[in-house]
């Protein structure tokens, strides 16, 4: 095999991963304050307290806010998802042999980042109600006075992310999926299973942790979490005569962090 063709099967199938992993790799990434190009094995993030405003006097110095400034930590760690190619698979079978590969390998790394951002969701201890129920209305309001009464900014930039036992309990709430309420263009069952309600996007995950029947739902903010990438999706394609095929390497470099505690509330949610 010519090291032409090497070059050129090397990187279109880099090309076709890295574009799997953007389309549908990770689902929780883009609502997390992110970090790219990170150097190092840890980063970290600002975490910035609340100000006061005050008067002064007449010519008076202005008062100083003193706000508290503290820095985070996030500590990146190295995750593999290989697998093999027979140079004569597509001649073999009907599908695309490399683009199937391209695409669990893809898959593989964006639940991985899912899993950084879920386990650090997972560390909050601020819960709205019981965790002896599903997912009702009573509970939903809850943790949504819980995020007000911590100045939560309601900017548009609140996420819930619940499982999919919860998304069909919220489709039994009116408020939640009547069009009378929420009007023709944010039904949940239009497109995407996605939508907004009560200022937030919420939207249903398969990969959110469980113990007990008791499923972890979380409505966060996008700044109260972080992650890093010390090296995005990489590719690596890698010819072995012996085995008359090509070992598919895609690796990155990713860690995740909770910034603000309070900027997170879990909704325990009973699974019968």
């Amino acid at each position: 095999m010519s090291t032409s063709v090497e070059n050129s099967f090397s990187k279109q199938f880099e090309k076709e991963v890295h574009l799997a992993y953007q389309r549908m790799g990770s689902k929780l990434r883009n609502t997390v304050r992110t970090k790219s190009g990170v150097k190092g094995s840890s980063t970290v993030f600002q975490k910035v307290g609340k100000g006061t405003a005050s008067t002064k006097a007449r010519h008076g110095k202005v008062p100083v806010m003193n706000v508290d400034h503290a820095a985070v930590e996030c500590t990146l760690a190295d995750y593999y998802a290989g697998d093999w190619v027979d140079a004569l698979d597509e001649v073999k079978v009907n599908h695309d042999e490399r683009g199937v590969i391209a695409n669990a390998g893809a898959y593989a790394l964006g639940r991985k980042t899912d899993d950084l951002i879920i386990a650090r969701l997972d560390t909050s201890t601020n819960f709205a109600g019981a965790n002896s129920d599903g997912l009702t209305k009573a509970k939903v309001l809850t943790a949504f006075e819980m995020l007000g009464a911590a100045d939560v900014p309601d900017d548009g930039e609140r996420y819930a992310v619940v499982g999919w036992k919860q998304w069909s309990q919220l489709l039994d709430i009116e408020e939640f999926a009547n069009a009378d309420y929420v009007g023709d263009d944010d039904l949940p069952w239009r497109g995407t299973q996605a939508k907004r309600w009560l200022g937030s996007l919420w939207f249903p995950h398969s990969g959110l942790s469980a113990s007990s029947s008791v499923r972890l739902c979380h409505w966060y903010h996008r700044t109260a979490l972080g992650h890093a990438s010390g090296a995005d999706v990489k590719t690596d394609v890698t010819w072995h005569g012996d085995r008359a095929a090509h070992f598919v390497n895609n690796s990155m470099s990713q860690g995740a962090v909770l910034i603000d505690a309070s900027g997170v509330v879990t909704l325990r949610c009973l699974e019968s």
